[in-house]
């Protein structure tokens, strides 16, 4: 009855408007994560190039510029996992004392919208970042095994356990990346999820650009079209 009574405040058309973000999200990351074999997304392409990385690997020596590569991609993770963990801090401070975003947002919406429909519509926000933070976190761990994996990985590209060491160092270079996408996802739907303190139509046409935004980048960018290019010989 306490749930019914607080869900009155909401018209239809913000459920509606909730679960579309919610299915958006949920597709765009299928999508993207398994493309159809004729129409790889960006994600997939650079997956290839993990691979590849990891068999150059073999025989480069000295190794620190995969030490160094490695490194950077744990510190860009740690940097968001930071991030989203202080902005999480942030959402339940206001949560627990919504007053302040009412005074901001009090032009966007009625003046006696109550409490409880800020406290609600800062949920998803929160949730998406939640969710982000595990993801960047776990990105963090993978990225880390993958540096223990590649150590591990024969000096001389003769030992039988040179080529399928480095490729599970690439599977696990290829989970950490899926991790951290997912979790950037996760970030981008929490700021079109800020929208719904604006209203539902709002929410609509953030939850659009996202997608539209997201979709474009992985099946339609200029950067897609450099990976699906056969690499050339540009020697003399």
């Amino acid at each position: 009855m306490i749930w019914t009574d607080r869900l009155g405040h909401f018209a239809t058309l913000d459920i509606v408007a909730l679960a579309g973000l919610i299915l958006c999200w949920l597709w765009i990351g299928w999508r993207i994560e398994s493309p159809r074999p004729g129409a790889p997304s960006v994600s997939a392409l650079m997956n290839r190039q993990r691979q590849d990385w990891m068999i150059q690997m073999v025989t480069r020596q000295p190794r620190m510029f995969d030490a160094q590569v490695i490194n950077i991609m744990r510190q860009g993770t740690a940097f968001f996992a930071s991030a989203t963990m202080v902005v999480i801090g942030a959402g339940l401070a206001l949560i627990g004392n919504p007053e302040p975003l009412q005074m901001v947002a009090g032009e966007l919406a009625r003046a006696t919208t109550p409490h409880i429909v800020w406290e609600i519509k800062l949920l998803p926000i929160l949730i998406f970042l939640a969710n982000a933070f595990l993801k960047f976190v776990w990105a963090h761990r993978l990225f880390g095994y993958c540096a223990i994996i590649m150590a591990g990985v024969p000096n001389d590209p003769e030992d039988p356990a040179a080529y399928p060491r480095a490729d599970q160092a690439a599977q696990v270079s290829i989970n950490g990346a899926r991790a951290f996408n997912k979790g950037m996802r996760a970030v981008y739907f929490a700021l079109a999820a800020t929208a719904w303190l604006a209203g539902a139509l709002p929410l609509i046409a953030a939850t659009l650009i996202t997608l539209a935004m997201l979709y474009r980048r992985e099946f339609a960018s200029r950067s897609r079209e450099i990976l699906l290019q056969t690499p050339r010989n540009t020697q003399s």
